[in-house]
């Protein structure tokens, strides 16, 4: 259950950062890596209790999953290295519910906000007509993988 919380807590840190600043520091991504593959080659396991051959196909499963997204310029590294991360910690079927459960969380996000932001926008002023310079134009996508991440755990523990 410890080890459960330091990756739960290490994903919300990563999803923050990335939320905020659009970006994952690879200190998160690549230390956690880095650290995940020492204590696979240490203990024969990956930091979630699945053997070390799992985890090298998860890592595997991640890159083909990610490294296409990331040439298409859809996915950032960041995103990627954070996979591959938790590929190194956990299985495959905690990275492929991840994933999915990314998948959904954004294809609901994409689907409800626009049907909110509609019912508060009739209540408020119009917004100018020209956005802002700084306005980003993807989401980031760490959250998103938080949430597949969260309900992965939530619906197989």
């Amino acid at each position: 259950m410890m080890h459960l919380l330091v990756v739960f807590l290490w994903f919300f840190a990563c999803a923050i950062q990335d939320f905020i600043q659009r970006h994952i520091a690879n200190s998160l991504t690549v230390g956690a890596a880095a650290l995940a593959l020492l204590y696979m080659l240490w203990t024969g396991h990956t930091w979630l209790g699945a053997s070390a051959s799992e985890g090298g196909w998860a890592l595997l499963i991640a890159l083909v999953l990610t490294l296409p997204g990331y040439a298409l310029n859809k996915l950032g590294a960041g995103d990627v290295k954070l996979l591959a991360a938790l590929a190194l910690a956990a299985d495959r079927p905690t990275l492929l519910g991840t994933v999915i459960g990314a998948g959904i969380s954004a294809g609901l996000w994409f689907w409800l906000v626009p049907k909110i932001l509609f019912l508060f926008n009739q209540r408020l002023t119009p917004a100018p007509l020209q956005p802002a310079a700084h306005t980003a134009t993807k989401l980031p996508f760490a959250p998103f993988l938080l949430c597949g991440f969260s309900l992965t755990i939530l619906f197989t523990s």
